[in-house]
């Protein structure tokens, strides 16, 4: 199964294909200045060329459905439906915060913590085994000055993402490392999209919406109504 991967809910504009697991070829790039709306199709286009397809090769095309960047998911998803309808292939949604966590596993934390900046002192996170990469906590928005995670003081954690630096500064977990180096990559959504391929887990392409989690909150113009 030959499978178009993209993830654009963060800085990182990320671009694969893979042939079932097998990744065929990567392209992406980090930037401050969210460039997917110039990027994106350009990296689609090398992507092919660099394994070798068209894009009637493809089989399928999984999206990296956030949480993360509003206008980077929308970019990302209409991108996705724009190929899906126009070739007439499934769409596969998966949650981005899982290909954050799949360089680390089995590296001897309990705990991986993928975290996303959002606003101030809020990020998107969720819990996963740092072993079996399981779920342990489902993706939320949540306020770091609040003190929420530190029930795993006693715990080996690994918080990954452009939210770690906020949370290395506010929160008290004297065993975790921080990396903040780290953003969803395309490249890891293979394992996922294969699975849901095999299975037929499909999205709606006509009324597929990705995984915002907050509403869009867009900078007010000075003299703007409240």
């Amino acid at each position: 199964m030959k499978i178009l991967h993209l993830e654009t809910s963060s800085k990182n504009c990320s671009v694969a294909i893979s042939d079932g697991l097998e990744l065929l070829c990567l392209c992406e790039e980090v930037s401050d200045n969210y460039k997917q709306s110039e990027s994106l199709h350009t990296f689609v286009q090398w992507a092919l060329e660099g394994a070798n397809l068209s894009l009637k090769d493809l089989d399928a095309v999984s999206l990296g459905m956030g949480p993360g960047s509003y206008t980077g998911l929308r970019i990302g998803a209409s991108a996705a439906k724009g190929f899906c309808f126009g070739l007439e292939i499934p769409l596969i949604a998966v949650n981005s915060l899982e290909t954050m966590i799949k360089p680390f596993l089995g590296q001897n934390y309990d705990l991986i913590v993928p975290m996303v900046d959002a606003r101030r002192t809020e990020v998107y996170t969720a819990l996963y085994d740092g072993q079996t990469g399981k779920l342990q906590q489902p993706t939320q928005a949540l306020v770091l000055d609040e003190s929420p995670l530190e029930y795993l003081s006693d715990k080996k954690v690994l918080i990954v993402g452009d939210g770690a630096t906020k949370a290395q500064e506010i929160l008290n977990l004297p065993n975790a490392d921080f990396n903040d180096t780290v953003y969803p990559s395309a490249q890891y959504l293979t394992d996922e999209a294969v699975r849901k391929y095999t299975a037929a887990e499909f999205e709606d392409v006509a009324y597929f919406e990705p995984f915002y989690l907050k509403d869009f909150q867009g900078v007010k113009k000075k003299g703007s109504p409240k």
